[in-house]
């Protein structure tokens, strides 16, 4: 055996995970029979799938690809289109390791990061996740928003969850027991009394904001008007705010773009990535966990939605990618961005 010099060893380790890393562009080999996977990523060069190289990644390099091919095909079609990805803010960085750096390809994917349960949890305990907050204050560091929704039981965990968040210049919703799946509106008078008061700038980028809105769930036939009524610099809300896959129009949107006080604000589309819901448009008849194959596992907590193989070809092609995608229906209804959720799929499910 040929023996070879630590600093050789080194160089070559160094150049093969330069080679690992260096393409996002892949394609579904659906003969293959070894336990890789391989996924269909739209071509920031307007490639063809055949036209495309092949490259086996980790579930980590799939979902921080997935993201930014997203936000690509997006951009292309609206410039400026605003793409916040929830949780999972470790993808960020190169490997989800801070200690590697920043993944720049990612960071100019996104223009700021969701994230739940940063001081409080699930159960409204407090929090003091040191290493957490150091991330997100690196990437706040580098101008993208950094948006917190806390879940609180008591009057003062509320009112410590907006201090925490704000002294480190981040934007806060911190959600009650009745609360706990975005379905309400705060009272804008007490929300904004308790942070930077009532901000009367127009909101054309996602940096200027300074609070917001997540209402994903709701009823009743006045709630498009009872959030115009509001002036949160951003809203986000769900494509399907009507219910009944019926979606919401440009017509919709004109009607809540603007503040009470006047001032523009920004109005972003919820889209779960990672699982796959079956109340959706997309849903087909006879679907089931394994049929299709990419769903793969149930959401624990959530009866209607599964898991999905995110970097399979066809869950995709329902996300992104053309005309009857999900993301262009967002496009086409007139919204400002997109928030991504389940992004933690990459943890749930691995090559």
């Amino acid at each position: 055996m040929r023996n070879f010099s630590k600093a050789t060893i080194c160089l070559i380790v160094i150049i093969l995970v330069m080679g690992i890393a260096s393409s996002c562009y892949l394609f579904i080999n659906p003969d293959n029979d070894d336990n890789s996977e391989e996924s269909d990523l739209s071509d920031r060069n307007g490639q063809t799938p055949q036209e495309r190289p092949t490259l086996t990644l980790s579930s980590t390099e799939h979902m921080q690809c997935f993201v930014e091919d997203i936000s690509s095909y997006a951009r292309k079609l609206k410039p400026g289109f605003i793409i916040i990805p929830q949780n999972a803010e470790e993808l960020a960085f190169n490997e989800a390791r801070q200690r590697n750096g920043l993944r720049t390809s990612y960071l100019n994917a996104v223009d700021g990061f969701g994230i739940e349960e940063l001081f409080y949890d699930d159960q409204g305990r407090e929090l003091n996740d040191r290493s957490r907050v150091s991330m997100l204050e690196t990437l706040r560091d580098t101008g993208k928003k950094i948006m917190v929704s806390d879940y609180v039981k008591t009057d003062e965990n509320y009112s410590r969850s907006l201090e925490y968040n704000y002294i480190r210049n981040f934007i806060a919703f911190p959600r009650s027991s009745s609360n706990y799946n975005y379905n309400n509106i705060p009272v804008m008078d007490d929300w904004l009394k308790e942070t930077i008061g009532i901000n009367t700038s127009n909101i054309n980028a996602l940096s200027g904001a300074k609070n917001y809105l997540y209402l994903i769930g709701g009823t009743g036939s006045n709630l498009l008007d009872r959030i115009a009524d509001t002036n949160f610099d951003v809203v986000l809300i769900d494509l399907f705010f009507r219910g009944n896959n019926q979606p919401l129009t440009r017509t919709d949107l004109d009607k809540i773009k603007l503040k009470k006080n006047g001032g523009r604000r920004l109005v972003i589309s919820y889209i779960s990535i990672g699982s796959a819901e079956n109340y959706r448009y997309y849903w087909k008849s006879g679907w089931e966990k394994g049929n299709p194959s990419w769903l793969v596992k149930s959401y624990s907590g959530y009866p209607n939605e599964y898991w999905v193989r995110f970097w399979d070809h066809e869950w995709q092609d329902i996300i992104y990618g053309n005309d009857k995608s999900y993301m262009k229906r967002i496009i086409d209804a007139g919204f400002d961005g997109a928030y991504l959720d389940n992004i933690e799929a990459y943890q749930q499910v691995r090559n």
